[in-house]
């Protein structure tokens, strides 16, 4: 049970990278990178989170845009396992100020409802893991480096 090589997140980059952001684990790098390799399918992470099912669906009429309930199209297996990463990201209140994504989940916490939030969180942790798994870069990457300069 112990050995490196049964964990492939551990030894694929891509899956490392991934598991770089907060709330994301081995699980769900690597259904995500077995879902869609590097992401070169879509153009950009709104295009992901909607393949997910995390966007809201729009009604637009006479220029004014109301926007609704989550669309649930799309890879139900990755939705359910994104919004309980959320909501476990949610659970710790005390650790967000350590995140680069804190003060907007503060601020989204005062301003909606609790569950209403954690799917925008999952939104938001899905656009990251694909920006991440797209660029090949690490979460934060530019932030870790400038805290190594200090």
């Amino acid at each position: 049970m112990g050995c490196v090589g049964c964990f492939p997140s551990r030894t694929e980059e891509n899956c490392a990278n991934v598991m770089t952001i907060p709330g994301i684990g081995p699980m769900i790098s690597t259904a995500m990178v077995a879902a869609v390799g590097k992401g070169e399918a879509f153009d950009r992470g709104r295009d992901f989170a909607a393949w997910v099912g995390l966007v809201p669906t729009q009604y637009s009429t006479g220029g004014r845009t109301i926007l609704g309930r989550i669309t649930k199209r799309g890879s139900r297996y990755l939705r359910m396992l994104f919004v309980p990463a959320a909501k476990v990201i949610m659970m710790r209140q005390n650790r967000w100020s350590a995140f680069s994504f804190g003060p907007w989940l503060t601020e989204a916490v005062k301003r909606m409802p609790r569950n209403k939030a954690a799917v925008a969180l999952a939104n938001k942790l899905a656009r990251t893991a694909w920006s991440v798994l797209r660029h090949g870069t690490r979460f934060d990457a530019p932030r870790d480096m400038a805290k190594e300069t200090i």
